[in-house]
Protein backbone atom coordinates (compact mmCIF):
# COMPACT_ATOMS: atom_id res chain seq x y z
CA UNK A 1 0.00 0.00 0.00
CA UNK A 2 1.28 3.42 -0.96
CA UNK A 3 2.20 5.88 1.86
CA UNK A 4 0.57 8.81 1.58
CA UNK A 5 2.90 11.67 3.55
CA UNK A 6 5.61 10.66 1.19
CA UNK A 7 3.32 11.53 -2.04
CA UNK A 8 2.37 14.77 -0.34
CA UNK A 9 6.08 15.37 0.08
CA UNK A 10 6.44 14.59 -3.37
CA UNK A 11 3.82 16.33 -5.09
CA UNK A 12 4.95 19.41 -2.39
CA UNK A 13 8.79 19.73 -3.38
CA UNK A 14 7.70 19.31 -7.42
CA UNK A 15 4.93 22.33 -6.35
CA UNK A 16 8.19 23.90 -4.85
CA UNK A 17 10.94 23.40 -7.68
CA UNK A 18 8.14 24.47 -10.24
CA UNK A 19 7.70 27.91 -8.25
CA UNK A 20 11.27 28.48 -8.11
CA UNK A 21 11.39 27.97 -11.65
CA UNK A 22 8.46 30.64 -12.09
CA UNK A 23 10.79 32.64 -10.22
CA UNK A 24 14.12 31.69 -11.61
CA UNK A 25 12.11 32.58 -15.38
CA UNK A 26 10.40 36.14 -14.03
CA UNK A 27 13.99 36.98 -12.21
CA UNK A 28 15.94 36.07 -16.21
CA UNK A 29 13.01 38.50 -17.77
CA UNK A 30 13.63 41.06 -15.46
CA UNK A 31 17.21 41.27 -15.53
CA UNK A 32 16.77 41.52 -19.62
CA UNK A 33 14.67 43.95 -19.71
CA UNK A 34 16.94 45.99 -17.55
CA UNK A 35 19.66 45.25 -19.26
CA UNK A 36 17.81 46.50 -22.50
CA UNK A 37 16.71 49.49 -20.82
CA UNK A 38 20.08 50.27 -19.65
CA UNK A 39 21.57 49.89 -23.06
CA UNK A 40 18.81 52.12 -24.51
CA UNK A 41 19.52 54.52 -22.08
CA UNK A 42 23.26 54.73 -22.74
CA UNK A 43 22.73 55.46 -25.87
CA UNK A 44 19.87 57.76 -25.68
CA UNK A 45 21.86 59.70 -23.12
CA UNK A 46 25.42 59.96 -25.12
CA UNK A 47 23.46 60.86 -28.25
CA UNK A 48 21.62 63.72 -25.75
CA UNK A 49 24.65 64.66 -24.40
CA UNK A 50 26.63 65.02 -27.81
CA UNK A 51 23.88 66.65 -29.25
CA UNK A 52 21.62 69.10 -27.30
CA UNK A 53 24.33 71.83 -27.88
CA UNK A 54 23.60 71.83 -31.39
CA UNK A 55 19.62 73.07 -30.95
CA UNK A 56 21.67 76.30 -29.62
CA UNK A 57 23.69 78.50 -31.56
CA UNK A 58 25.79 82.38 -30.89
CA UNK A 59 25.02 85.00 -33.36
CA UNK A 60 27.04 88.24 -33.45
CA UNK A 61 25.74 92.00 -34.51
CA UNK A 62 27.79 94.02 -35.57
CA UNK A 63 28.26 97.86 -37.71
CA UNK A 64 29.36 96.84 -40.85
CA UNK A 65 30.39 99.76 -43.19
CA UNK A 66 29.97 99.29 -46.81
CA UNK A 67 33.18 101.08 -48.24
CA UNK A 68 32.22 102.29 -51.69
CA UNK A 69 36.18 102.20 -52.69
CA UNK A 70 35.80 98.53 -52.59
CA UNK A 71 32.50 97.96 -54.59
CA UNK A 72 31.76 97.96 -58.16
CA UNK A 73 28.27 99.34 -58.58
CA UNK A 74 28.09 97.44 -61.81
CA UNK A 75 29.40 93.88 -60.29
CA UNK A 76 28.68 93.98 -56.98
CA UNK A 77 29.57 90.70 -56.18
CA UNK A 78 33.46 91.15 -56.93
CA UNK A 79 33.72 92.72 -53.53
CA UNK A 80 35.46 91.47 -50.45
CA UNK A 81 32.77 91.77 -47.87
CA UNK A 82 34.29 89.19 -45.51
CA UNK A 83 37.18 91.73 -45.44
CA UNK A 84 34.63 94.99 -44.43
CA UNK A 85 33.11 92.52 -41.69
CA UNK A 86 36.85 91.96 -40.15
CA UNK A 87 37.52 95.64 -40.51
CA UNK A 88 34.48 96.33 -38.53
CA UNK A 89 34.80 94.07 -36.24
CA UNK A 90 38.72 94.90 -35.47
CA UNK A 91 37.57 98.11 -34.88
CA UNK A 92 35.45 97.01 -32.06
CA UNK A 93 38.55 95.08 -30.72
CA UNK A 94 41.11 97.93 -31.50
CA UNK A 95 42.81 95.03 -33.53
CA UNK A 96 45.17 96.00 -36.12
CA UNK A 97 43.67 94.82 -39.49
CA UNK A 98 46.70 95.49 -41.46
CA UNK A 99 48.24 92.61 -39.99
CA UNK A 100 47.70 89.29 -42.49
CA UNK A 101 47.91 87.15 -39.86
CA UNK A 102 45.52 89.19 -37.72
CA UNK A 103 43.18 89.57 -40.44
CA UNK A 104 42.77 85.50 -40.99
CA UNK A 105 42.40 85.25 -37.07
CA UNK A 106 39.63 87.82 -37.14
CA UNK A 107 37.83 86.39 -40.29
CA UNK A 108 37.74 82.63 -38.68
CA UNK A 109 35.77 83.87 -35.62
CA UNK A 110 32.89 84.70 -38.01
CA UNK A 111 30.67 83.12 -40.04
CA UNK A 112 31.07 83.74 -43.88
CA UNK A 113 27.02 84.41 -43.91
CA UNK A 114 27.64 87.84 -42.40
CA UNK A 115 29.59 88.73 -46.38
CA UNK A 116 26.78 86.76 -47.63
CA UNK A 117 24.25 88.62 -46.31
CA UNK A 118 25.41 92.32 -46.93
CA UNK A 119 25.98 91.17 -50.83
CA UNK A 120 22.45 90.60 -51.20
CA UNK A 121 21.40 93.47 -49.36
CA UNK A 122 23.81 95.36 -51.37
CA UNK A 123 22.15 93.61 -54.34
CA UNK A 124 18.49 94.43 -53.81
CA UNK A 125 19.51 98.37 -52.69
CA UNK A 126 22.90 99.47 -54.33
CA UNK A 127 22.12 102.54 -52.57
CA UNK A 128 23.53 100.72 -49.53
CA UNK A 129 27.08 101.32 -51.13
CA UNK A 130 28.50 104.05 -48.42
CA UNK A 131 26.53 103.52 -45.36
CA UNK A 132 26.80 101.27 -42.58
CA UNK A 133 24.63 98.64 -42.03
CA UNK A 134 23.63 96.54 -39.03
CA UNK A 135 24.20 92.67 -39.50
CA UNK A 136 23.59 89.82 -37.62
CA UNK A 137 24.86 86.20 -38.62
CA UNK A 138 25.88 83.15 -36.68
CA UNK A 139 29.73 83.32 -35.11
CA UNK A 140 32.24 80.72 -36.87
CA UNK A 141 31.86 77.52 -36.06
CA UNK A 142 34.93 77.62 -33.42
CA UNK A 143 33.69 80.52 -31.30
CA UNK A 144 30.21 78.88 -31.02
CA UNK A 145 32.36 75.87 -30.14
CA UNK A 146 34.12 77.99 -27.27
CA UNK A 147 30.98 79.83 -26.12
CA UNK A 148 29.31 76.57 -25.19
CA UNK A 149 31.75 75.42 -23.36
CA UNK A 150 33.46 72.74 -25.57
CA UNK A 151 36.47 74.33 -26.00
CA UNK A 152 38.43 74.86 -22.80
CA UNK A 153 41.12 77.51 -21.94
CA UNK A 154 43.09 75.88 -19.93
CA UNK A 155 44.12 73.67 -22.69
CA UNK A 156 47.52 74.45 -24.07
CA UNK A 157 47.51 76.41 -27.27
CA UNK A 158 48.72 74.34 -29.23
CA UNK A 159 45.65 71.75 -28.24
CA UNK A 160 43.26 73.38 -29.40
CA UNK A 161 42.06 75.82 -32.71
CA UNK A 162 41.91 78.93 -31.38
CA UNK A 163 44.78 80.79 -30.06
CA UNK A 164 45.26 82.85 -26.46
CA UNK A 165 44.77 86.22 -29.21
CA UNK A 166 41.40 84.52 -30.34
CA UNK A 167 39.90 83.74 -26.77
CA UNK A 168 40.69 87.16 -25.85
CA UNK A 169 38.66 88.77 -28.53
CA UNK A 170 35.47 86.34 -28.16
CA UNK A 171 35.75 87.79 -24.35
CA UNK A 172 35.59 91.18 -25.22
CA UNK A 173 33.27 90.44 -27.91
CA UNK A 174 31.03 89.07 -25.76
CA UNK A 175 31.46 91.82 -22.50
CA UNK A 176 30.57 94.31 -25.59
CA UNK A 177 27.19 92.48 -25.37
CA UNK A 178 27.68 91.62 -29.17
CA UNK A 179 27.11 88.23 -28.81
CA UNK A 180 23.46 86.12 -27.89
CA UNK A 181 22.77 82.77 -27.51
CA UNK A 182 18.96 81.45 -29.03
CA UNK A 183 17.69 78.65 -30.45
CA UNK A 184 19.43 77.59 -33.58
CA UNK A 185 16.28 77.74 -35.73
CA UNK A 186 18.32 77.53 -38.69
CA UNK A 187 18.97 73.73 -38.00
CA UNK A 188 15.33 73.44 -39.51
CA UNK A 189 15.14 76.20 -42.01
CA UNK A 190 18.34 76.06 -43.74
CA UNK A 191 20.86 72.89 -45.95
CA UNK A 192 23.96 71.37 -45.90
CA UNK A 193 26.65 73.61 -46.04
CA UNK A 194 30.40 73.41 -46.05
CA UNK A 195 30.26 75.46 -42.89
CA UNK A 196 29.23 73.96 -39.78
CA UNK A 197 27.63 77.10 -38.46
CA UNK A 198 25.27 77.43 -41.43
CA UNK A 199 24.61 73.90 -42.02
CA UNK A 200 20.93 72.48 -41.51
CA UNK A 201 18.48 69.68 -41.84
CA UNK A 202 15.77 71.54 -44.22
CA UNK A 203 17.41 69.91 -47.72
CA UNK A 204 17.44 66.35 -45.88
CA UNK A 205 14.18 66.12 -44.30
CA UNK A 206 12.05 67.00 -47.73
CA UNK A 207 14.26 64.56 -49.22
CA UNK A 208 13.36 62.01 -46.70
CA UNK A 209 9.31 63.33 -47.06
CA UNK A 210 9.71 63.23 -51.18
CA UNK A 211 11.40 59.07 -50.93
CA UNK A 212 8.98 58.35 -48.37
CA UNK A 213 5.84 59.82 -50.74
CA UNK A 214 7.35 57.24 -53.34
CA UNK A 215 7.87 54.64 -50.93
CA UNK A 216 4.15 54.96 -50.13
CA UNK A 217 2.49 54.77 -53.17
CA UNK A 218 4.16 52.36 -54.58
CA UNK A 219 4.45 49.81 -52.13
CA UNK A 220 1.46 49.99 -50.18
CA UNK A 221 -1.03 49.65 -52.94
CA UNK A 222 0.62 46.90 -54.57
CA UNK A 223 1.67 45.16 -50.97
CA UNK A 224 -1.93 45.33 -49.76
CA UNK A 225 -3.11 44.25 -53.45
CA UNK A 226 -0.64 41.28 -53.77
CA UNK A 227 -1.69 40.15 -50.06
CA UNK A 228 -5.55 40.42 -50.88
CA UNK A 229 -4.46 38.08 -54.01
CA UNK A 230 -2.60 35.70 -51.96
CA UNK A 231 -4.56 35.22 -48.85
CA UNK A 232 -7.60 35.27 -50.33
CA UNK A 233 -7.66 34.16 -54.37
CA UNK A 234 -5.00 32.39 -54.99
CA UNK A 235 -5.07 28.47 -55.38
CA UNK A 236 -3.17 26.79 -52.90
CA UNK A 237 -0.64 24.88 -54.76
CA UNK A 238 3.42 24.92 -55.52
CA UNK A 239 3.72 28.03 -57.49
CA UNK A 240 2.18 30.14 -54.63
CA UNK A 241 4.18 28.65 -51.83
CA UNK A 242 7.22 28.75 -53.38
CA UNK A 243 5.90 32.88 -54.35
CA UNK A 244 5.22 32.72 -50.62
CA UNK A 245 8.19 31.68 -49.20
CA UNK A 246 10.24 34.26 -51.64
CA UNK A 247 8.28 36.96 -50.18
CA UNK A 248 9.26 35.54 -46.40
CA UNK A 249 13.18 35.43 -47.98
CA UNK A 250 12.83 38.89 -49.72
CA UNK A 251 11.91 40.47 -46.26
CA UNK A 252 15.01 38.92 -44.69
CA UNK A 253 17.61 40.62 -47.50
CA UNK A 254 20.31 42.68 -46.45
CA UNK A 255 19.24 46.85 -47.05
CA UNK A 256 22.61 46.91 -49.28
CA UNK A 257 21.19 44.50 -51.87
CA UNK A 258 18.74 46.54 -52.67
CA UNK A 259 20.67 49.06 -52.97
CA UNK A 260 22.75 47.42 -55.84
CA UNK A 261 19.90 46.54 -57.65
CA UNK A 262 18.86 50.29 -57.93
CA UNK A 263 22.30 51.12 -59.02
CA UNK A 264 22.36 48.65 -61.50
CA UNK A 265 18.97 48.55 -62.58
CA UNK A 266 17.66 52.32 -62.59
CA UNK A 267 20.39 54.04 -63.00
CA UNK A 268 22.51 51.58 -65.24
CA UNK A 269 19.82 50.55 -67.25
CA UNK A 270 16.66 52.58 -66.74
CA UNK A 271 18.61 56.05 -66.63
CA UNK A 272 17.11 57.54 -63.96
CA UNK A 273 18.41 60.51 -62.10
CA UNK A 274 21.38 59.78 -59.46
CA UNK A 275 20.74 60.98 -56.36
CA UNK A 276 17.24 61.55 -56.04
CA UNK A 277 14.22 60.65 -54.34
CA UNK A 278 12.69 59.03 -57.07
CA UNK A 279 15.33 56.34 -57.15
CA UNK A 280 15.52 56.41 -53.59
CA UNK A 281 11.87 55.42 -53.36
CA UNK A 282 11.96 52.89 -55.67
CA UNK A 283 14.25 51.05 -53.83
CA UNK A 284 13.23 51.49 -50.65
CA UNK A 285 9.72 50.28 -51.73
CA UNK A 286 11.42 47.11 -52.73
CA UNK A 287 12.63 46.70 -49.49
CA UNK A 288 9.39 47.42 -47.41
CA UNK A 289 6.87 45.67 -50.06
CA UNK A 290 7.35 42.49 -48.40
CA UNK A 291 6.53 43.92 -45.11
CA UNK A 292 3.53 44.99 -46.38
CA UNK A 293 2.41 41.86 -47.70
CA UNK A 294 3.27 40.03 -44.29
CA UNK A 295 1.44 42.05 -42.42
CA UNK A 296 -1.13 42.46 -44.55
CA UNK A 297 -1.57 38.53 -45.08
CA UNK A 298 -1.44 38.46 -41.21
CA UNK A 299 -4.68 40.45 -40.41
CA UNK A 300 -6.37 39.25 -43.44
CA UNK A 301 -6.05 35.75 -41.27
CA UNK A 302 -7.40 37.38 -38.23
CA UNK A 303 -10.49 37.79 -39.54
CA UNK A 304 -12.47 35.36 -38.20
CA UNK A 305 -14.19 33.06 -40.92
CA UNK A 306 -17.24 33.71 -40.00
CA UNK A 307 -17.26 37.01 -41.59
CA UNK A 308 -16.64 35.13 -44.94
CA UNK A 309 -19.23 32.74 -44.55
CA UNK A 310 -21.62 34.97 -43.20
CA UNK A 311 -21.68 37.91 -46.71
CA UNK A 312 -21.28 34.55 -49.36
CA UNK A 313 -24.53 33.14 -47.17
CA UNK A 314 -26.14 36.44 -47.94
CA UNK A 315 -25.18 36.55 -51.67
CA UNK A 316 -22.29 38.46 -51.34
CA UNK A 317 -19.64 37.12 -54.58
CA UNK A 318 -16.04 36.26 -53.20
CA UNK A 319 -15.07 39.92 -54.17
CA UNK A 320 -17.90 41.87 -52.68
CA UNK A 321 -16.98 39.23 -49.38
CA UNK A 322 -13.17 40.52 -49.31
CA UNK A 323 -13.56 43.99 -50.31
CA UNK A 324 -16.39 45.26 -48.36
CA UNK A 325 -16.08 43.09 -45.54
CA UNK A 326 -12.99 41.58 -44.42
CA UNK A 327 -10.12 43.66 -45.50
CA UNK A 328 -12.13 47.02 -44.04
CA UNK A 329 -12.13 44.86 -40.76
CA UNK A 330 -8.24 44.07 -41.08
CA UNK A 331 -7.73 47.05 -42.29
CA UNK A 332 -5.98 48.47 -38.14
CA UNK A 333 -3.26 45.14 -38.92
CA UNK A 334 -2.96 46.87 -42.46
CA UNK A 335 -2.22 50.33 -41.40
CA UNK A 336 0.04 49.04 -38.29
CA UNK A 337 2.39 47.36 -40.78
CA UNK A 338 2.53 50.16 -43.45
CA UNK A 339 3.07 52.61 -41.13
CA UNK A 340 6.03 50.80 -39.36
CA UNK A 341 7.15 49.70 -42.69
CA UNK A 342 8.05 52.83 -43.76
CA UNK A 343 9.36 53.84 -40.30
CA UNK A 344 12.32 50.99 -40.75
CA UNK A 345 12.38 52.67 -44.65
CA UNK A 346 13.09 55.92 -43.18
CA UNK A 347 16.00 54.86 -41.35
CA UNK A 348 17.89 53.23 -44.35
CA UNK A 349 21.26 54.51 -44.65
CA UNK A 350 23.12 51.78 -46.84
CA UNK A 351 20.63 51.04 -50.21
CA UNK A 352 21.11 54.84 -50.14
CA UNK A 353 24.58 55.02 -49.94
CA UNK A 354 24.68 52.86 -53.50
CA UNK A 355 22.15 55.01 -55.67
CA UNK A 356 24.56 58.24 -54.53
CA UNK A 357 22.54 60.25 -52.06
CA UNK A 358 26.06 60.38 -50.29
CA UNK A 359 27.06 63.55 -52.56
CA UNK A 360 27.02 66.92 -50.87
CA UNK A 361 23.40 68.97 -52.15
CA UNK A 362 23.52 72.60 -50.43
CA UNK A 363 19.67 73.44 -51.40
CA UNK A 364 16.18 71.67 -51.12
CA UNK A 365 14.87 69.34 -53.82
CA UNK A 366 12.10 70.96 -55.51
CA UNK A 367 10.99 67.44 -57.11
CA UNK A 368 11.59 64.05 -57.00
CA UNK A 369 14.03 63.60 -59.48
CA UNK A 370 16.12 66.58 -58.23
CA UNK A 371 19.49 65.76 -56.27
CA UNK A 372 18.99 64.90 -52.81
CA UNK A 373 20.04 64.40 -49.46
CA UNK A 374 18.38 62.25 -47.00
CA UNK A 375 18.31 62.36 -42.88
CA UNK A 376 20.21 59.01 -42.64
CA UNK A 377 22.67 60.18 -45.41
CA UNK A 378 23.09 63.53 -43.73
CA UNK A 379 23.67 61.96 -40.59
CA UNK A 380 26.45 60.14 -42.41
CA UNK A 381 27.95 63.09 -44.72
CA UNK A 382 28.32 65.04 -41.23
CA UNK A 383 29.88 62.22 -39.23
CA UNK A 384 32.82 61.92 -41.96
CA UNK A 385 33.36 65.52 -41.71
CA UNK A 386 36.55 66.89 -40.25
CA UNK A 387 35.06 70.12 -38.19
CA UNK A 388 34.35 69.11 -34.80
CA UNK A 389 31.04 71.16 -35.01
CA UNK A 390 29.54 68.55 -37.63
CA UNK A 391 29.93 65.81 -34.86
CA UNK A 392 26.92 67.78 -32.27
CA UNK A 393 24.74 68.19 -35.26
CA UNK A 394 25.38 64.43 -36.06
CA UNK A 395 24.00 63.71 -32.96
CA UNK A 396 21.21 66.40 -33.12
CA UNK A 397 20.19 64.98 -37.03
CA UNK A 398 20.06 61.36 -35.05
CA UNK A 399 17.89 62.81 -32.59
CA UNK A 400 15.54 64.69 -35.26
CA UNK A 401 15.09 61.23 -37.01
CA UNK A 402 14.56 59.53 -33.66
CA UNK A 403 11.63 61.79 -32.77
CA UNK A 404 9.97 61.51 -36.64
CA UNK A 405 10.61 57.27 -36.17
CA UNK A 406 8.73 57.65 -32.68
CA UNK A 407 5.93 59.85 -33.91
CA UNK A 408 5.26 57.12 -36.50
CA UNK A 409 5.35 54.05 -34.50
CA UNK A 410 3.33 56.00 -32.18
CA UNK A 411 0.57 56.96 -34.38
CA UNK A 412 0.92 53.35 -35.96
CA UNK A 413 -0.24 51.93 -32.44
CA UNK A 414 -2.57 54.40 -31.48
CA UNK A 415 -4.82 53.73 -35.17
CA UNK A 416 -3.94 50.18 -34.36
CA UNK A 417 -5.82 50.66 -30.90
CA UNK A 418 -9.03 52.93 -32.11
CA UNK A 419 -9.87 51.01 -35.16
CA UNK A 420 -9.27 47.49 -33.71
CA UNK A 421 -11.86 45.06 -33.13
CA UNK A 422 -11.96 41.95 -30.72
CA UNK A 423 -14.18 39.03 -31.63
Amino acid sequence: MTDRPDIRAAVARRLQQRHAAERRFRLYGMVAIGVAMAFLALLLGRIIEQGHSAFVTHSITLDVPIDAARIDPAYPQGANYDQMVATALAARLNADIQNPEVARDLRDLLSPDMGFQILSRVREDPSLIGQTVTVEAPVGDSADLFFKGEIDRATPQDQRVLSDRQIGWLDQIEAQGLVRAHFNWGLFTRSDSTQPETAGLLGAIVGSALMLMVTALLSIPIGVMAAVYLEEFAPKNRLTETIEININNLAAVPSIIYGLLGLAVFIGWMGLPRSSPLVGGIVLSLMAMPTVIIATRASLKAVPPSIRDAALALGASRTQTVFAHVLPLALPGVMTGAIISMAHALGETAPLLMIGMVSFVPGVPESIVSASSALPTQIFIWENAAEAAFHERTAAAILVLLVFMVIMNAVAIVLRRRLERRW
